[in-house]
């Protein structure tokens, strides 16, 4: 009996999250683009149902109405299991996180190991679809993607390092429970309130960007260059599952930022614990959500260069350097007086401001000479 229990219970636990991430991808392509046509000033959907409410519904119907078409000469097998490739694992890194108190799936000593080693899936998938299609924009998107995926890889995972070394495990249970203690005015001691935890966030953020293929870093569909790289020879259901995994890679890297930085799912003050936990994790997942959507409705794409540049030259040198931050916060540990901590703050400030200062003249680099045009006469 007790062994129909326990998959009873992860039936249940497996229902919900599909049940919970499928309608956050529903109400996220309705919302995003609701406030990127309000951000520039255009409308947005509004023609399926009461105020256009009823466009992911719409979206779904056309897509799996869509007639599936596989080029003659393509690998008919890969090209069928790259979507699947992409979105199954993906399913899988949810299992780890904890979503409120005990509401993780499951609770592995090595969560957040196992969490970057499903997401490795995703340059599998991406390189099948590109190959499998036999067609050159397909495969130059491809390995468009796989440069930028890898090189963002770096930064994203050395981002999480000084959070795995101040908690003293890999275990995403455990790191939140070291963020739950409050300090001065009930204030929550999360990560982010640290100047290694601020500075990993946002490199955190900045990473996880890229690796969701998010604007300004959505270089691998370069509509204007390469039509729309890996998936240019994909229609209907297949390319909604492109469409799906790309939503949950952004909703799995959110609810890590969540669980590193912000506390999980603790309240930011001790007397609002009685709110429920996973009503905490989920203000602070829409919010994060909303601020993708901001930075996609305000910036623009960057060049192949550009992006690889600013990772390599940029975010690893950074991330190296928030480890010698995170070691001096922990070797002031003692110091606990306002003062001290005021020092503390200014230390590890300086150690941040200076290099990203240093770091980003050496990335811009000379001005380019004044342009000659010449005009025929």
């Amino acid at each position: 009996m007790s062994g129909l229990h326990q998959i009873l219970v992860w039936i249940g636990e497996i229902t919900g999250i599909i049940v919970v991430f499928g309608s956050c991808f529903a109400l996220t392509t309705i919302a995003e683009r609701k406030i990127l046509g309000r951000m520039q000033n255009r409308f947005g959907p509004n023609r399926v149902g009461p105020w256009g409410l009823l466009q992911p519904l719409a979206d779904g119907l056309k897509m799996i109405t869509k007639e599936d078409i596989v080029p003659f000469s393509a690998d008919k097998t890969l090209h069928f299991l790259a979507p699947l490739v992409l979105t199954v694992p993906i399913w899988l890194a949810f299992a780890v996180l904890p979503f409120g108190r005990n509401m993780s799936a499951i609770d592995l000593d090595a969560g957040i190991l196992f969490f970057f080693a499903i997401g490795s899936a995703s340059e599998l998938a991406v390189f099948m679809a590109g190959w499998s299609s036999q067609n050159k924009y397909s495969l130059v998107g491809a390995m468009r993607a796989i440069a930028q995926m890898i090189s963002y890889e770096v930064p994203l995972v050395l981002s999480t390092v000084p959070v795995l070394m101040l908690a003293g495990s890999l275990s995403l249970n455990d790191i939140v429970a070291a963020q739950g203690t409050h300090t001065y005015l009930g204030l929550a001691c999360w990560n982010v309130f640290t100047p290694w935890g601020l500075a990993g966030f946002l490199l955190f953020l900045i990473a996880a960007t890229a690796e969701s293929n998010r604007s300004p870093f959505d270089l691998p569909e370069g509509e204007s260059e390469i039509i729309a790289g890996f998936l240019t020879e994909y229609s209907g259901f297949k390319y909604a599952l492109f469409f799906l995994g790309e939503y949950l890679g952004l909703f799995a890297m959110t609810g890590m930022a969540v669980t590193l930085f912000l506390g999980g799912w603790h309240a930011p003050f001790s007397w609002l614990e009685w709110v429920p936990s996973w009503l905490w994790f989920g203000v602070k997942f829409g919010a994060l959500i909303f601020l993708f959507i901001w930075v996609r409705a305000t910036l623009p794409r960057l060049r192949l260069d550009q992006l690889l540049n600013f990772s390599w030259r940029f975010l690893v040198p950074l991330c190296l350097i928030n480890l010698l931050v995170a070691a001096v916060w922990f070797w002031t540990r003692g110091w606990n007086s306002v003062p001290a901590l005021l020092i503390r703050w200014l230390l590890g400030a300086a150690f941040i401001v200076l290099p990203w200062h240093w770091l980003g003249q050496a990335l811009r680099g000379p001005l380019p000479p004044p342009r000659k045009y010449t005009y025929a006469e």
